[in-house]
């Protein structure tokens, strides 16, 4: 093997990621000639894969004179078996894919591409040797170096040849390699890949846990920066939409025998029902066995596309009641016509420098083929260790034809189509570095510019074309890259029971990019029910509620708190409830806002009853007083008492219990504006004939002085009717004036907090109203005055002392009824001046007549002249 010089070795050898074990000192078997799958071509594309898994040391006595025991390390595949079957896959897609490119004129025309494949072993150092092997090629083999490199099977791998390879400006194509560090194009400028980023897998993860509303989720990690680094991706994409992890357990390879029982128990008890588990599929299978094993079948689990696919957990059928309803995310899938047909023709006497055929065909047909006599091609480790077992010779007829058996099974094409796509971005890259004119023979040209001929490709000149060329398939898919990166592709798939109780993959949908298509109705679940499992901490509030966060735990587990009047919640979840605009009010359940119902003093409801009943009581009373005034208007309790002026103070009392029928009922323009007239005329009238009564008694009992004959004739009945009508005109005046500039008008308290909106007469002007008030205050006030002035007259015919109490009366009430208005809320404002009309003329009323209708009435005796002129 062409080695570059020391010097250079150790010069790149610190750039490695991973370098020998110091546990491991073993020597390398094979070191003359490495075994390898070349085709010569006039570009040659290097290939390397992992199609031996790990290496284990062996040791053998190496037949010299010392007897000496040499170790060497020896690929073995996981489970005891010589090859990786899916690495070798890998290795006959690059190569079909060459051979498919090379049958195509118009994609290199006149030009063949040949391939130089090595297998590391999973070794980073030899990754490392292979790499350094096919980027300066074997002068004495006659292999051209390799411009291009497809290879990197994992991202630590990759980040390795990027960082060995840098120096060298080689591109690096990876078909595996998916870290997210990968796509910095300062850190790793020659490195391109055809799987996409771990970016887009979390956020294909995260769309999926928010597509079927699962808030509680539980995420189970290995202990690498993959782990981390996707964990991290995934919690990122799901800020601020309402989910949470409720445990993130992480698993380490080296101690998954204590790991795998305690994650167990980690997810039995939690009360998440998903797990999103993004380890390696072997420590999947144990964590699996040790869930049966505790009998825990219910969980949904979410899989990444490290383990999505793993035919050795969908065979198993030891868990297959733990991984029924699995749904993961995995690498595209598409179809590579001819490729199935390709690897069934495939036998080791049609390539007779096939190694990995030979070992393939050893391990599934237990039998040798004599490898030939080429020094290409020697044998491979896990034959040279074996070449003392003795095996029959193959009869050759066995073939793969008709076979059913993973390697030819071409109906889940995920890595390999990644190397398939790897290959044609070389193609085109070079049919783009290629497609220059000019000569062969300058050099100088061709290294000055962005174009080539095969005999002076430049690896920085196919990076430039590879970086811009826009890439098709035979089969019509077309790509180019951003940057390291191609558009991020996956399947979305769903392990699914079979009637024969085995577990197949079943394809649900696809991820392009940031759109996410499911065919959700096709779903099975872990519980073997097409119905969505429930992942929460706390079950999503219903309508009329909100969410309360509980004190020290996740936003995810909070409480249901009813909203408060005027607020609503008309969808499940809500985080708060919204107020109702002023003019609405919630309903009973908190989820619609309803027009406020119209608060008014109505004449159907109790208090608005008892009030008309005791304003119609009390005008049929008065006018019941009235009729026994006027049927006995010739009795002296009648014409001693200025039986015109009181019938005057009658009517216009009976007019004071009736105005106040005007103030119930729905407000309106004219109501508003009727009712306050009414009230301030109506009593001012009734004042003023207690008034003038009053004045006159004072003028009568004093007419004995001589002074008084000229104050009588101010006091006749023609004066006595001007008084009473000056008096009542001045608060006609003043509600002419207020009703004309600043009526009251129906107003709607919209800043009442209740499912009613009070309706009632607003006072636009106070000053008008004060007026009013205070005008009928002055009258009483001088009425009070006066009567009081003449309570000491002859007591059975003085009507002052009546007059007296009544005035004390009334203006108790409206005293007390200045601070209950101000006070009083809504429609009780209303009710309050109702009742303050009512009490006042009831006072009056009583006050004032009931002792005469008793005279008249019940002692008939007392109504006589000498009664009433009797001290």
């Amino acid at each position: 093997m062409f080695l570059l010089p020391w010097p250079l070795v150790l010069l790149l050898w610190p750039l490695a990621p991973g370098r020998l074990e110091p546990t491991l000192h073993c020597s390398r078997q094979n070191t003359e000639k490495e075994v390898s799958l070349q085709q010569e071509g006039d570009v040659v594309i290097g290939g390397l894969f992992q199609v031996h898994f790990t290496p284990s040391k062996q040791c053998f006595n190496n037949g010299g004179n010392n007897n000496k025991q040499v170790c060497v390390c020896v690929c073995v595949c996981v489970l005891s078996s010589s090859l990786d079957l899916q690495s070798l896959k890998y290795v006959y897609a690059l190569m079909f894919a060459v051979e498919e490119v090379n049958s195509n004129n118009s994609l290199l025309p006149g030009l063949t591409l040949g391939y130089h494949i090595l297998d590391n072993c999973g070794r980073y150092p030899w990754a490392l040797q292979n790499a350094v092997t096919l980027v300066t090629g074997e002068e004495d083999a006659g292999i051209l170096p390799a411009p291009l490199l497809i290879g990197g099977f994992s991202s630590s791998s990759a980040i390795m040849l990027s960082r060995i390879l840098s120096p060298l400006s080689v591109p690096v194509i990876s078909y595996m390699a998916s870290c997210p560090c990968l796509s910095d194009r300062t850190k790793f400028p020659f490195f391109f890949r055809t799987m996409p980023s771990d970016i887009f897998q979390a956020r294909a993860l995260a769309q999926l846990v928010l597509q079927f509303r699962w808030t509680w989720v539980g995420v189970v990690l290995p202990n690498s920066d993959y782990g981390h680094l996707m964990v991290q991706a995934f919690k990122e994409e799901l800020i601020g939409k309402g989910v949470c992890l409720a445990f993130t357990e992480v698993i380490s390879r080296q101690t998954i025998s204590s790991d795998a029982p305690r994650v167990a128990l980690k997810i039995r008890d939690s009360t998440a029902r998903v797990v999103l588990i993004l380890c390696w599929y072997t420590d999947v299978h144990k964590l699996f066995l040790e869930l049966k094993n505790i009998n825990v079948t219910d969980r949904q689990f979410l899989a990444s596309e490290a383990w999505s696919t793993s035919q050795a957990l969908l065979q198993d059928p030891d868990i297959s009641s733990v991984a029924q309803g699995v749904l993961g995310v995995a690498i595209r899938s598409s179809p590579i016509p001819g490729f199935e047909k390709y690897l069934r023709s495939l036998h080791p006497i049609t390539r007779p420098n096939d190694a990995f055929l030979r070992e393939f065909w050893k391990q599934e047909f237990g039998c040798s083929i004599a490898a030939a006599p080429s020094t290409s091609s020697p044998s491979s480790p896990s034959e040279s260790l074996d070449q003392n077992v003795p095996l029959p010779s193959c009869s050759g007829n066995e073939s793969l034809q008709g076979r059913q058996h993973p390697f030819t099974d071409t109906s889940q094409l995920r890595g390999s189509y990644n190397v398939y796509l790897a290959v044609y971005a070389a193609a085109h890259a070079l049919h783009s570095l290629l497609s220059c004119p000019g000569g062969d023979d300058d050099i100088t040209s061709f290294r000055n510019s962005t174009c080539s001929s095969p005999k002076h490709i430049q690896p920085e000149q196919l990076l430039q074309h590879l970086s811009s060329v826009n890439v098709s398939t035979p089969q019509g898919g077309s790509f180019h890259f951003q940057g390291a990166d191609i558009p991020a592709t996956y399947d979305l798939v769903n392990w699914q029971k079979t009637p024969e109780g085995s577990l197949e993959l079943v394809l649900i949908g696809r991820v392009d990019g940031l759109d996410l298509s499911l065919n959700d109705s096709v779903v099975q679940w872990s519980s073997g029910y097409s119905q969505v499992p429930e992942s929460v901490c706390s079950k999503p509030c219903p309508p009329g509620t909100r969410t309360m966060p509980r004190k020290g735990k996740q936003l995810c587990c909070f409480d249901c708190v009813p909203c408060a009047g005027g607020e609503i919640s008309n969808v499940t979840g809500s985080p708060h409830c919204n107020p109702c605009p002023p003019d609405f009010w919630s309903n009973s359940e908190r989820t619609a806002c309803i027009p406020k119902e119209l608060d008014f003093l109505s004449f159907n409801e109790t208090l608005g009853i008892t009030l008309t009943t005791a304003a119609v009581s009390g005008a049929t009373v008065t006018a019941a007083v009235l009729v026994v005034f006027l049927y006995y208007h010739q009795t002296p309790v009648v014409r001693a008492n200025n039986s015109e002026l009181s019938f005057l103070f009658l009517v216009s009392l009976k007019f004071c219990f009736l105005c106040s029928l005007v103030f119930i009922g729905p407000p309106s323009v004219w109501s508003c504006r009727f009712q306050q007239a009414a009230f301030g005329i109506t009593f001012v009238l009734s004042i003023s004939c207690l008034l003038v009564k009053t004045m006159v008694v004072l003028a009568a009992f004093r007419s004995a002085h001589p002074s008084a004959a000229a104050m009588m004739r101010w006091f006749g009945p023609a004066q006595q009717r001007a008084s009473v009508c000056f008096f009542t005109s001045i608060q006609v005046l003043i509600c002419t004036v207020w009703l004309a500039l600043t009526p009251p008008e129906p107003h709607l308290d919209l800043d009442f907090r209740g499912a009613k909106v009070t309706f009632t007469c607003v006072m636009v002007s106070v000053l008008g109203f004060s007026l009013v008030l205070g005008y009928i205050g002055l009258l009483a006030c001088s009425c009070l005055l006066l009567a009081f002035l003449a309570r000491k007259l002859p007591d059975n015919f003085n009507e002052a002392r009546l007059i007296t109490f009544s005035m004390l009366i009334f203006c108790a009430v409206w005293v007390a009824f200045v601070p209950a208005y101000v006070s009083s809320p809504g429609k009780y404002v209303v009710a309050v001046e109702v009742f303050a009309i009512l009490a006042s003329s009831y006072g009056l009323l009583f006050c004032i007549f009931a002792p005469k209708c008793f005279i008249i009435l019940l002692r008939p005796e007392k109504n006589s002249r000498r009664h009433l002129m009797s001290k």
